[in-house]
């Protein structure tokens, strides 16, 4: 889970699609409001279900089909919406062979001026085949989650050079199975208040308020934490090319049933747009995360580096890539030792686009756990080729 992060880099970044490989696919701008597409693959997955030992590898089929409306329907207003489905065939998965997935999304945006705006997004996912798994879980081999996130965000000036941003942000967490469930159900809810100051056009400087709530629905007594971070940094962006935002501090921690923390935040992350179709984005940051296994820890700290890149080999192939490595520390609670482990996801993608309508892609992703806790350890490999055509 990427809660903080996302958070600060909901601005930088324009949220992707949601495909189920790491490195970024390229997409065909259409020019139109409505656009229509449907993807079929056919992809391997050495360890369907994240084990560290006794793995499970199956061929998975996939049909993917997806519509969107993007428009301006008034001169102030944005509206975006957008529903997938997800069909996997699995040739080698004990129980249901044929998983169904939804996201759903919906954008409104809306200027009240040249600079005061408000933007708020919805994004609705039952994953039936996660993307990442979760490491440490013996009791039940099915992930599967409801996720619903809600993200707003308001923006006003109070001076030329002076603007006050306000953003939330609240996710719910729903597991399918029981068990985890009764461990993992949860609700994360971020709010924040942002003082920005304009040394120069492409320059801010900011000073940031944010607080953070998880409350979980089963046992929260032992789990339940709150966060207060006071930060800062600056907003870099030149000729819309290059974006740099930095934000750092404190993070004041108070866990219920365990004991309270101080942890310092730091987070850097960057974007340069060198073509049109080409992009290199990366990061580090360093803050407390929610843990998989929240019988033996009340959380993890976690340090998470990250690059990707989109690189137009020729008008018509794109390479992709992208490298995530996250060392962390799982904080034990009271008589239980605290566990270090790393984490690396590795992905790569070379896509074909021989017209506006037509995306063929070969992916290959890496994941790989490496902890102190044996039964915590994972080494996944998945390859695919796909196809995409939107009309």
């Amino acid at each position: 889970m990427n809660f903080l992060r996302a958070f600060l880099l909901g601005g930088l970044v324009a949220a992707s699609p949601l495909w189920a490989v790491y490195a970024p696919i390229p997409e065909q701008e259409q020019g139109k409001d409505l656009t229509i597409n449907a993807k079929a693959g056919i992809s391997y997955d050495s360890n369907l279900f994240g084990a560290a030992t006794d793995t499970v590898g199956s061929a998975i089929w996939e049909l993917a089909p997806r519509i969107a409306y993007n428009a301006s329907v008034t001169d102030q207003t944005f509206l975006s919406a957008s529903y997938r489905l997800t069909l996997d065939y699995f040739d080698n998965r004990p129980g249901d062979k044929l998983l169904d997935s939804h996201d759903v999304s919906l954008r409104v945006a809306h200027a009240f001026s040249k600079s005061t705006n408000i933007d708020v997004n919805e994004v609705f996912m039952i994953s039936r085949n996660p993307e990442s798994l979760l490491a440490g879980i013996p009791l039940s081999p099915d992930q599967s989650f409801t996720r619903n996130q809600l993200d707003g965000r308001f923006v006003t000036p109070v001076t030329a050079k002076i603007g006050v941003v306000f953003k939330a942000r609240t996710v719910y967490y729903h597991y399918r199975n029981a068990v985890l469930g009764r461990s993992l159900d949860r609700t994360e809810n971020l709010y924040g208040v942002a003082g920005e100051y304009a040394v120069l056009p492409e320059l801010k400087g900011v000073a940031e308020y944010r607080r953070q709530d998880v409350f979980y629905r089963k046992l929260g007594e032992t789990k339940n934490k709150s966060s207060d971070f006071v930060l800062g940094g600056v907003d870099y962006v030149v000729a819309q090319k290059v974006t740099l935002t930095s934000r750092f501090g404190f993070e004041a921690r108070r866990r219920s049933a365990e004991r309270d923390t101080m942890l310092p935040y730091a987070e850097v992350s960057a974007k340069y747009d060198y073509t049109e179709t080409s992009f290199l984005t990366g990061g580090y940051a360093y803050s407390f995360d929610e843990t998989s296994d929240t019988a033996r820890f009340t959380d993890s700290k976690i340090h998470r580096l990250f690059v990707n890149v989109q690189h137009s080999i020729t008008a018509l192939i794109v390479a992709s890539g992208s490298l995530g490595y996250e060392p962390s520390q799982l904080q034990g609670r009271r008589g239980q030792a605290s566990v270090d482990e790393a984490t690396t996801r590795a992905g790569l993608a070379l896509s074909y686009l021989p017209t506006k309508n037509w995306t063929i892609s070969a992916s290959a992703d890496y994941d790989r756990i490496r902890s102190d806790d044996a039964v915590r350890n994972m080494r996944r490999n998945r390859v695919g080729l796909s196809a995409n055509y939107t009309f």
